[in-house]
């Protein structure tokens, strides 16, 4: 301290090693926020693009499908 205050040095001491952890901790806590919200993020584009495929290939079995049944319609006649 600069100067003697009335409050004893130990308290003004502890509460100033408080502040210093906290600011201290602040740029780790941010970051593992961002990371966790990356991960997030990451997991809901994957399963995203899992249903967009599973989708894709329904309509390509269904295409498919469709084709065999004109190759073979037409091949009845």
């Amino acid at each position: 301290m600069a100067f003697p205050t009335a409050v004893n040095s130990q308290i003004t001491d502890a509460v100033t090693q408080a502040n210093v952890k906290v600011l201290a901790d602040a740029p780790a806590m941010a970051m593992g926020s961002i990371y966790q919200t990356l991960a997030h993020s990451l997991g809901i584009a994957m399963e995203n693009a899992a249903a967009n495929q599973q989708s894709t290939n329904q309509v390509a079995q269904a295409v498919v499908t469709r084709c065999i049944e004109s190759l073979l319609g037409s091949a009845d006649k």
